[in-house]
């Protein structure tokens, strides 16, 4: 039988204090919503039913996909009013509700609910809390069987004391629970119109309410403001960090590392403290990353080495090349084999040829530099005559003497060597010293301004 997911993310989340809609703040980078659409989809139903209200714009223009329709729930009168608003495009036999602002439910947990769906039965996810204040209660039986579920503002001091609360997670077939939506009240302590009510009446249908539980209590944790949110981001990350460290990653602090993206990585890998991968990250073998750095959408191949407070981003690092400490590696940068990057250098489009060194203080941009080359300290690429960007062009062997400025479009031809302190506006021929410095006058007894 076909399954569809209906994800409720119509809530403002007042508590978070934003104009931002509520599944929109971030785990890791990416929206709670994110989260669960992603785990949605690898169960690859036929269509994932997004309801939508506060922000309804801001959460269509981020989600607009082929698999994805959006409902408008344009009152918010409860979770029930939500699905109910849902359930007249789900065409399938089989539906499972989730939540926008649930954002670390896990796929297996999600596989093991749906098997629940059976003819009269009812798969139903719930949890047990050292501290279910806030959660609605599962109301058992004798037997053990559930029978009901009491939200909290409606439980009697008996029935709060139940440590089993409900994740509100559910797996049914469509066409009973589209009977018992039609069945919903809203007399009750919020006036709303509860989704839980319908696991009473199921019961009384002689449904089998089926439980299953989540790995970890967070995993069902919801943020409603920013105090979760955050606790919620710690958790994630630290999950991260253990499946790096088990593929042959050390990590100097596992609670001082951030993942906000896709990473590949190699073994024998050391990273530092602070440091954050963003993007798509892939990291071979043998690399070693220095405390506080942030590298984005980057290739680091192996026995790379990133010394601390460098930012590199949509850049490639060969094999056995360095950068840093403070460097900054910009978009379309290569560093080949053996380059070498030092301290306060940026390179932006940069292709810095094998065993070739910028020491310190430099800019490179729209530059490509041979092999076996050295760039003084203080040199930069004047690339940008304010409308266009020009190329500068040095060969192999090429030697430039500290505090240049080479002014694009500029080609510095094969082991020729430019003098310290020049600006070089022409091509250098190869094999040869140029020059570019004006000439130095000097006046005898000059007064000093003097303040006024």
């Amino acid at each position: 039988m076909s399954l569809e997911v209906i994800i409720l993310a119509a809530g403002k989340g007042t508590r978070m204090c934003s104009t931002l809609p509520k599944v929109l703040h971030k785990i890791a980078s990416k929206t709670m919503l994110g989260h669960v659409i992603d785990s949605a989809r690898r169960l690859k139903p036929q269509k994932i039913h997004v309801v939508i209200g506060h922000g309804a714009e801001q959460v269509k223009e981020l989600f607009t996909a082929d698999d994805i329709h959006f409902v408008l729930q344009e009152q918010q009168l409860g979770t029930g009013h939500a699905v109910a608003a849902a359930i007249p495009f789900v065409e399938s036999e089989k539906v499972l509700i989730l939540y926008g602002d649930v954002p670390l439910i896990e796929t297996n947990t999600l596989e093991s609910l749906i098997k629940f769906i059976q003819p009269l039965f009812l798969g139903l996810l719930t949890v047990n809390l050292a501290n279910p204040t806030g959660y609605g209660r599962i109301i058992r039986n004798e037997q053990g069987s559930v029978i009901a579920i009491v939200e909290q503002k409606d439980a009697t001091e008996q029935q709060k004391q139940i440590k089993e609360g409900n994740t509100g997670i559910l797996a049914l077939s469509t066409e009973p629970l589209k009977k018992w939506l039609a069945k919903l009240s809203n007399q009750n302590a919020q006036g709303e119109y509860y989704l839980t009510d319908i696991i009473a009446m199921a019961v009384n249908d002689g449904f089998t309410i089926a439980t299953t539980q989540p790995e970890t209590e967070m995993e069902v944790q919801g943020a409603n403001d920013r105090v979760q949110l955050a606790q919620l981001e710690r958790y994630y990350q630290l999950k991260l960090a253990q499946i790096l460290m088990k593929k042959g990653v050390t990590l100097l602090d596992p609670s001082r590392f951030d993942l906000r993206g896709e990473v590949e990585v190699g073994s024998d890998i050391e990273i530092d403290i602070n440091v954050i991968l963003e993007g798509k990250v892939v990291i071979e073998d043998g690399v070693t990353i220095g405390a506080n750095c942030i590298i984005k959408n980057t290739t680091l191949k192996e026995g790379v080495i990133v010394k601390p407070n460098s930012h590199i981003e949509g850049a490639i690092l060969e094999e056995e090349s360095d950068a840093g400490p403070f460097a900054r590696i910009r978009p379309g940068t290569i560093l080949h084999r053996k380059a070498h990057v030092g301290n306060f250098v940026e390179l932006k489009n940069t292709s810095l040829g094998e065993y070739s060194k910028v020491g310190h203080l430099t800019y490179l941009g729209d530059t490509e530099v041979g092999s076996y080359c050295n760039i003084g300290a203080g040199t930069i690429t004047c690339n940008y005559d304010g409308v266009n960007k020009y190329k500068t062009v040095l060969g192999d062997e090429v030697f430039i003497g500290s505090n240049n400025s080479l002014v694009a479009p500029v080609v510095i031809g094969d082991a020729a060597t430019t003098a310290a302190g020049s600006t070089i506006t022409k091509d250098v021929a190869p094999n040869s010293l140029a020059i570019g410095r004006a000439r130095q006058i000097q006046k005898d007894d000059w007064q000093k301004p003097k303040k006024n």
